[in-house]
């Protein structure tokens, strides 16, 4: 028994009777905070470069996933088997240019972007879903910390080369004139010690002013279009 599958039986024990009445209760609702939670422990151990923290988070990470197949098996909608076939089989269908024909190679990053959009992009139109025909933004978790919301709503502005519609392009070019990774982190934290003293909540004034110009610039965008 591979140790994975091993996790998942264990989990499945905690869940049956006489297993512990704390797993009894979860549902996917009750976890979101801990897979949340998890996540972020994750992301310190990396950003610290903590691989001993680092394996034991990944495995916290890990009984997460391992949790919540386990909870739509035991309601028959899937298990952990169909959630790692979906994957890897996802994985080969977007990587034509590994696991296809020699034709399809590529040599930068952004080539394989393009492609693994426009193949995310079939793969709705074949299962019949609307297709993203104006926005560059709809497919975005809408869950994402402000901060990555943000950074990935700039990063499909500046790919769509909108960015000279925003009023604070020139801005963001002074900005960036020799910025360090140390320098950006404290200019960060002073905005958001900035925010505490004016009673501002940081992550919701961002999402705010970057749901605002994800709407200013779709409308822009359709109107070009239209």
């Amino acid at each position: 028994m591979s140790e994975i599958q091993r996790l998942r039986e264990i989990v499945a024990q905690l869940r049956a009777p006489g297993g512990c009445p704390w797993d009894q209760e979860q549902t996917h609702q009750s976890l979101a905070q801990c897979l949340i939670e998890e996540a972020s422990e994750t992301l310190e151990a990396i950003d610290n470069e903590d691989y001993p923290l680092m394996e034991e988070e990944l495995g916290d990470l890990l009984l997460q996933v391992v949790f919540h197949a386990l909870l739509a098996e035991e309601s028959s909608q899937f298990d952990l088997e169909d959630v790692a076939r979906g994957v890897n089989q996802k994985l080969i269908r977007r990587h034509p240019h590994v696991f296809g024909n020699e034709d399809d190679r590529m040599k930068t990053a952004e080539e394989v972007i393009d492609r693994w959009e426009s193949i995310k992009a079939l793969e709705k139109k074949e299962k019949g879903l609307p297709e993203n025909t104006f926005s560059l933004f709809k497919d975005l978790p809408p869950r994402l910390p402000a901060l990555l919301f943000a950074y990935d709503i700039y990063k499909r502005v500046r790919k769509a080369g909108l960015e000279r519609e925003g009023d604070w392009e020139q801005d963001i070019a002074s900005q960036s004139n020799d910025l360090t990774d140390e320098e950006a982190g404290k200019r960060l934290f002073e905005i958001v010690g900035a925010c505490r003293e004016a009673g501002i909540d940081p992550e919701s004034a961002l999402r705010r002013f970057a749901s605002s110009q994800v709407r200013k610039l779709d409308s822009e965008s359709k109107a070009k279009k239209g």
